[in-house]
């Protein structure tokens, strides 16, 4: 049976997805994502919160009495999970104003359309910010030494 992975190992694998999905929303400089493409990044950020609650429920069920410093990690790991959470919200409104916005177009019948409100780059550009959060809430912990590193799998002899 293979081990289950320490909560640093998990902080590391959420940081390094964050990391990931910033990198390809920074990427995008259109206004023309396709709605696929959107629905993908808004399951990443599902995943990513689901991992900081999974790590949250790992953290106090493994803690009998909370210290200070045990608050502090879980306010970060929390703060972790609405980040993903709200970056994830910020992408279905991109998702929802993409097809609208498509909608309208078809709809069209002469001229132009008129757009009102933020664009779906708009939404992109803030859930970018909002997944800036994850990694300095991760380096945080780490530097504040809020959860012990994650431990070696092959020592050396």
């Amino acid at each position: 049976m293979p081990d289950r992975p320490a909560p640093a190992q998990i902080l590391d694998r959420i940081t390094a997805d964050a990391l990931a999905l910033h990198q390809a929303l920074r990427a995008n400089t259109t206004d023309h994502v396709h709605v696929h493409v959107l629905a993908a990044w808004i399951t990443e950020t599902q995943d990513l919160a689901d991992s900081a609650l999974y790590l949250f429920r790992h953290l106090v069920q493994h803690t009998s009495q909370f210290t200070s410093a045990d608050l502090l990690l879980l306010e970060r790991v929390a703060h972790i999970a609405k980040a993903a959470q709200d970056a994830g919200a910020e992408l279905a409104g991109a998702l929802a104003r993409a097809v609208e916005n498509r909608r309208r177009r078809a709809d069209a019948v002469s001229g132009p359309v008129v757009l009102i409100g933020p664009s779906p780059q708009q939404f992109i550009e803030s859930a970018t910010d909002l997944l800036d959060r994850i990694p300095a809430l991760s380096h945080a912990i780490h530097r504040d030494q809020l959860m012990p590193p994650t431990p070696r799998t092959h020592q050396p002899r």
